[in-house]
């Protein structure tokens, strides 16, 4: 099974960042950050994760899984804006 981001990823290796849905359909966030991670060519590429969960666990599972970090929702702009900067400047 191929999500939607692996397919993307494989069309335009031009990405410079992903924000990535922990709760989506047929495969989960962190699946799909495992499958990303798993590629060499997108060992460093900024993963944010995006998640209605919002327990230090949470957390803990999605940088355990991929991400770079962590947003819960409902998403904070600001906060957004803010780790837009600090991953894409890097």
């Amino acid at each position: 099974m191929r999500s939607y981001t692996d397919s993307h990823l494989k069309k335009d290796e031009h990405v410079d960042l992903v924000l990535m849905d922990i709760m989506m359909p047929e495969m989960d966030g962190y699946e799909t950050m495992r499958r990303i991670r798993a590629q060499a060519k997108f060992i460093k590429l900024p993963i944010i994760a995006l998640t209605a969960k919002a327990m230090k666990k949470d957390y803990e599972d999605c940088i355990a899984a991929g991400a770079s970090d962590y947003l819960p929702k409902p998403v904070d702009v600001s906060r957004l804006f803010s780790l837009l900067r600090v991953w894409l400047y890097r």
